[in-house]
């Protein structure tokens, strides 16, 4: 299950220390401008070693278009990406190939598979994540040029410090887009960086929320009862790697509502339907509502430590592991452009599955507002 999606198709292949990693995208409409310089922006912000709060990896990230462009444009046809992998140290891992190290996917590859590539967790490797930024490169243009959708994310908390003090749902972009943490609240900035270097120093790790808001999704997008669009939203940001929960809208804070403020009352503004609150975070019964599509992800702590622990090898043996390389302190800080990415994708597949299903079908403001002609 390397691949996902249904109009629009998305398959990864490659390795953490292979010689490159790739995507194919199959089902993109032709005529979207296309160049290798578009991946530049979103993979620069997801990218190791830009700062000392990530992992010291130095990769180029250099996207090579291989199919379904031409001159400038997608054609139609699958739209193949290939990055090179230029600066992997396979000897990192050589002490730890037999191993089995707590809280990675080591032990579940090894049971599943009989053979693994322990080499920087092989295709287990958040740097697979790669790919899907630049997939999420596309389908964010297509997206912007055909709907008019805009999709931002930003980091909402990191282990117990929360970004407080600014409109959640519609934090200053500059400001997010302005500090390695992608955080909304630039004051927080110093003291966020003086205990990221803390963490690093002391070896351990800490884990992160983020937070994805979609704007300008039109209502009707999703497919009941088995393609929701809040089902696949989940689906697909929970197969990003350390990701343990996702909450769509409120989440679980639902749980405390009473029904009575739950509800997103609903009022006709001269022909256009408008919604007082977006606790369904934009998706009601599997299909948006033209509000704001709103996601929150929460990732686990970074399982790769230099701290000893106990675990056992193939053989069944007890060991020590310890873990050497170049891992970062919180997984959290590259995530947001992956989560971005991710809701891209999907939004992107279902769209395209809507206009598949109802073609030209008229908004429904649009309805309203005939309707209350003579």
């Amino acid at each position: 299950m390397n691949t996902f999606g249904q109009l629009l198709r998305i398959t990864t292949f490659g390795e953490s220390h292979g010689p490159a990693i790739g995507c194919v995208l199959d089902g993109c409409p032709p005529g979207l401008a296309l160049a290798p310089e578009d991946f530049v922006h979103d993979l620069g912000r997801r990218a190791t070693g830009r700062t000392r709060h990530t992992s010291q990896r130095h990769e180029a990230d250099a996207v090579e278009i291989l199919s379904g462009v031409y001159e400038g444009r997608t054609t139609g046809t699958p739209i193949a990406l290939l990055i090179r992998n230029t600066d992997a140290r396979s000897k990192d891992y050589a002490a730890i190939a037999q191993q089995f190290r707590p809280g990675h996917a080591d032990y579940t590859y090894w049971a599943k598979y009989g053979h693994r590539d322990p080499r920087g967790g092989g295709r287990a490797s958040a740097r697979e994540t790669t790919m899907r930024v630049a997939a999420g490169v596309v389908a964010k243009a297509w997206l912007r040029a055909h709907a008019g959708v805009e999709v931002r994310g930003f980091l909402a908390q990191i282990g117990s410090t929360r970004a407080e003090g600014f409109d959640a749902h519609s934090p200053d972009w500059s400001v997010v887009e302005g500090n390695p943490f992608f955080w909304p609240v630039a004051d927080d900035v110093p003291a966020l960086e003086s205990a990221m270097d803390a963490l690093r120093k002391s070896g351990d790790s800490v884990g992160a929320r983020v937070s994805v808001i979609a704007d300008a999704v039109p209502a009707g997008w999703g497919e009941p009862v088995y393609g929701k669009l809040d089902a696949e939203l989940a689906a697909a940001l929970m197969s990003i790697n350390a990701v343990k929960g996702v909450e769509i809208g409120a989440g679980f804070d639902a749980v405390t509502q009473p029904g009575s403020v739950h509800r997103d009352v609903m009022r006709n503004e001269r022909g256009r339907i408008e919604f007082a609150t977006n606790h369904a975070g934009g998706i009601v019964g599997g299909i948006s509502t033209g509000q704001s599509v709103r996601c929150s992800i929460a990732f686990k702590p970074t399982s790769s430590l230099r701290l000893p622990v106990e675990s056992i090898d193939t053989a069944g043996a007890a060991v020590e592991v310890v873990t050497t390389g170049r891992h970062d302190p919180c997984v959290g800080i590259r995530a947001t452009p992956i989560c971005e990415a991710m809701v891209a994708l999907v939004l992107m597949d279902q769209a395209l599955r809507h206009r598949a299903q109802c073609g030209d079908v008229a908004p429904v403001d649009v309805r309203l507002a005939d309707a209350r002609k003579p």
